[in-house]
């Protein structure tokens, strides 16, 4: 695995990430709309990705809410993964006794991703970027 980043799903993204930004200091990368992809269509204007990166180990993912989220659930583990091999095998080990949010499948952001929420509750992305 190559790191683990904390992915927080938050109302208004766009003026969130600049609160923190403000505090933490950084860099603001890699900001994706949802206009003009077809699943978003309806929430043009929204985030579906932004990074803050505080400094070259510390990153925080961030994403508007699409629909209600329970409170709590809101911040998922992002796990960037080296190989295919580590993400079916992380993917079978998360899957005991837990739930599939999304099914492993390749990406429009050339990956290989999933969500799954473990026994816990806790909700992980697996992201494998392919080669």
């Amino acid at each position: 695995m190559n790191r683990i980043i904390p992915h927080i799903f938050i109302e208004n993204c766009k003026e969130a990430i600049s609160f923190y930004h403000d505090i933490f200091g950084g860099e603001i990368r890699n900001i994706q709309l949802s206009d003009g992809i077809e699943m978003f269509k309806g929430q043009e204007g929204k985030y579906i990705h932004a990074e803050l990166h505080i400094n070259e180990r510390s990153v925080l993912y961030f994403a508007d809410v699409f629909g209600e989220t329970v409170k709590g659930s809101n911040i998922w583990l992002s796990l960037d993964i080296e190989s295919e091999k580590e993400l079916n095998n992380t993917y079978q080990a998360l899957l005991k006794e837990g739930m599939v949010k999304q099914k492993l499948k390749e990406t429009f952001w050339g990956a290989i991703y999933a969500v799954i929420t473990d026994k816990y509750g806790l909700t992980w992305e697996l992201n494998c970027t392919k080669q």
